[in-house]
């Protein structure tokens, strides 16, 4: 089960996504949870040192995993 400070930072890493790339939110939700979880195996996992990076950090570096994992 996600704490809530871990529900908050997922909702801001979407947010911050679908701001960059010009989409809906529960699009980019869509892409993150598909077959490479990204949402749980990279966001989450990767919270504790996620959430101490500047926005532009956070989204970059998420928009380079989707990349990586061919969601984008």
């Amino acid at each position: 089960m996600l704490k809530r400070k871990e529900l908050d930072f997922a909702v801001f890493c979407i947010e911050g996504v679908a701001e960059r790339l010009g989409v809906s939110g529960d699009e980019v939700y869509r892409k993150m949870i598909g077959n490479t979880d990204i949402l749980d195996a990279y966001v989450i996992a990767n919270y504790e040192t996620l959430h101490t990076q500047s926005k532009e950090y956070i989204v970059e570096d998420i928009l380079d995993v989707m990349e990586k994992e061919g969601v984008l």
